[in-house]
């Protein structure tokens, strides 16, 4: 496996990305990625139960065809809580994004980000399409994962090679995500594309399995947001040897999961407002789930939070959040390491003394950076 920490697109992918308006100042805003020949897609997508637009179009679509071909993001705008108004809006874009490609109406995903309960300013976007179709090439990438971004301070990118089934198969994710960011995915979006061959079955286990493993296990502030996605295109043209299960699918999955989990992990670096970076384990748990739910709580306290900002030792915060969580655990076994928080990475660690089960979830300090990035949003 071979990892590179810039975008390449695989066989068959092209890419744009331009500024049609929504954001001030002419920043990057919309952004088209395009596979030459249909494409499978397995999405993964927010929990909250208010889900914006582009959603509920991608799960209907994905219901109604099994190929894609484009995928059409825009920034600056969440177009959620419009009602049926954002429905019809978002379904325009996808469709004037098929009219011009000259593909299948159904076969465009949508994603947007930005600012709830606004209207989507479709006419700038739909204006822009022509120009973003145009301007589709493999260097694309460079724009289009600039246009997907908001409070992020950076890109998050990355590519891998693998051989799998007698081929070079490549593997490259983006995402944004700096804020609103908790577990059952979060103010995040993913895209990630491969030229590998697979089953749809296999798609959709490899993206579950990977997503559980990174996305899943990220925190910033503890607040879920209403357009999370993750969404993978495959489009075979590595043209190995299918993949279904055995070896092979634990190559694609073991990538898969080091794609996931390095972009995620961009993600809790780049928290808005952050000064470190947290990793914590819980490990010595009844099982898995009371692993996670007792690390979790951990994350989410913004007592801890702030103590690791401070630099402050007070475990007792980690004391506390454990005992809260509600998960079985021995007071008297109870252990906690901490490494030095003069540091930008601190690694916590927790034994609960109750089993043999563990789990780890990733986080950031709290800072007055946060507050006034969030204060002054709209």
């Amino acid at each position: 496996m071979r990892v590179y920490k810039k975008a390449i697109l695989p066989f068959g992918f092209k890419a744009s990305g331009i500024s049609c308006g929504i954001k001030k100042f002419g920043n990057l805003d919309l952004a088209l990625f395009y596979s030459d020949t249909p494409a499978k897609a397995a999405c993964k997508f927010t929990m909250n139960k208010i889900q914006a637009a582009p959603i509920k179009i991608n799960k209907r679509y994905l219901k109604a065809n099994k190929e894609f071909q484009a995928i059409i993001i825009n920034s600056g705008n969440a177009n959620c809580f419009n009602a049926g108004q954002g429905l019809k809006d978002a379904k325009d874009v996808t469709d004037k994004t098929a009219e011009i490609l000259g593909i299948k109406n159904e076969s465009v995903l949508a994603a947007s980000t930005g600012i709830i309960a606004r209207k989507l300013p479709v006419a700038k976007i739909t204006s822009g399409i022509k120009e973003l179709v145009a301007k589709l090439s493999c260097q694309g990438i460079n724009e289009a994962k600039k246009a997907i971004l908001t409070t992020d301070t950076f890109t998050k990118e990355i590519t891998i090679k693998c051989g799998i089934g007698g081929k070079v198969v490549t593997l490259c994710g983006i995402a944004k995500g700096a804020g609103m960011i908790a577990p059952d995915m979060a103010t995040l979006l993913a895209f990630i594309f491969t030229d590998a061959d697979l089953t749809k079955n296999a798609l959709n286990k490899a993206l579950k399995e990977a997503v559980d493993k990174s996305f899943n296990c990220i925190t910033v502030d503890g607040c879920m947001s209403t357009n999370d996605s993750v969404m993978l295109l495959a489009n075979g043209k590595a043209k190995n040897a299918r993949i279904n299960t055995g070896k092979n699918l634990k190559l694609f999955k073991d990538a898969l999961t080091t794609v996931c989990l390095k972009l995620a992990k961009m993600i809790v670096r780049d928290a808005e407002g952050a000064s470190k970076f947290v990793q914590i384990k819980v490990s010595k748990a009844k099982n898995p789930m009371q692993a996670r739910k007792a690390a979790l709580a951990i994350a989410n306290s913004n007592l801890f939070k702030i103590a690791i900002y401070g630099e402050n030792p007070n475990f007792g915060r980690i004391v506390a959040a454990v005992g809260a969580s509600g998960v079985d655990v021995l007071e008297r076994s109870l252990k906690i390491k901490v490494s030095p928080l003069k540091g930008q990475d601190i690694f916590v660690d927790v034994a609960l003394g109750r089993g043999s089960s563990s789990a780890t979830v990733y986080t950031s300090d709290l800072t007055p950076k946060y507050i006034k990035i969030n204060a002054e949003y709209n």
